[in-house]
């Protein structure tokens, strides 16, 4: 039997066995990035998109606004330390795309963003003073927990998140190198990843062919776009994610790694009280 007969469940069991898993991916991977957007709509429970409006994520947004008129709800982890461009991209994809800010217990109905904060803070201010200045320099893993890691886990226990579309891809290359289409983390969450085979030049491909809102950074050197403080341009010949944490060997920000891990090596104010593990 090839890949492409096998008939899945709707939704997917949680858990799921690994051999289950193993031919999804062995499916997912002969379909377009379209595709398998379309299998996840149809196959995966409480589906939402995270998103900090990167130019594969905003490729996903144009693909899904093509499909749907509801598509996955939009979750954006606000850090507090976004580019005043990136905060300007928000509002135009709300423009563009017709989202509408939308809070836990708002209705379920149109196209929704949720934007999450580190927990008890609106501003910079409120988390230097809760945390202390420039946390991402004195303690990294209690800011990559606070800024990221906790304040996903709250958002997807409050909204019921037990499956998100991610905008990572396997040429971004550190720890997405062998990424697979649909991935089951540590607390059970379904992770897809609808371009996970596609290369950066085709993602610009996708995003000028299609008139897509991207970041005005993008024009001025730099690739990958996180937080102020720890994204820089990119020279020549670098890779598309050698502008994030210069001179370090990290590639991630903790929001795709061990959530049990990150938790432990926090700080105790960046924690909060629950642990949910989907079921």
């Amino acid at each position: 039997m090839s890949p492409s007969d096998v008939v899945f469940p709707k939704p997917l069991p949680s858990p799921l066995p690994e051999d289950l898993l193993a031919s999804v991916n062995a499916h997912l991977s002969t379909l377009t990035p379209e595709g398998i957007l379309r299998w996840g709509l149809d196959h995966l429970p409480n589906l939402y998109q995270t998103t900090a409006f990167g130019l594969t994520g905003l490729v996903a947004i144009d693909m899904l606004s093509k499909m749907t008129d509801n598509p996955p709800p939009l979750i954006f982890l606000d850090t507090l330390y976004h580019f005043p461009e990136t905060y300007d991209l928000v509002d135009e994809v709300k423009q563009r795309y017709g989202y509408v800010d939308a809070k836990h217990g708002d209705s379920t109905e149109g196209k929704r963003i949720y934007v999450y904060r580190p927990e008890g803070c609106e501003s910079a201010a409120d988390f230097e003073k809760k945390h202390g200045e420039k946390l991402w320099e004195t303690d990294e893993n209690t800011y990559d927990y606070a800024v990221k890691v906790e304040t996903a886990r709250r958002a997807y226990e409050q909204l019921d998140v037990r499956s998100v579309i991610t905008g990572r891809r396997a040429s971004q290359g550190g720890d997405r190198a062998n990424l697979q289409p649909l991935e089951v983390d540590d607390t059970g969450l379904f992770k897809l990843n609808p371009l996970f085979s596609w290369s950066f030049g085709i993602v610009e491909w996708h995003i000028n062919s299609n008139n897509v809102p991207r970041n005005k950074l993008l024009s001025q050197g730099y690739k990958s776009i996180g937080d102020w403080h720890s994204t820089s341009k990119v020279k020549e010949g670098e890779g598309e994610r050698d502008g994030r944490w210069k001179g370090k060997e990290k590639t991630e920000c903790g929001l795709h790694k061990d959530y049990f891990a990150m938790r432990a090596r926090a700080k105790p104010q960046a924690q909060s009280e629950s642990i949910v593990v989907s079921a």
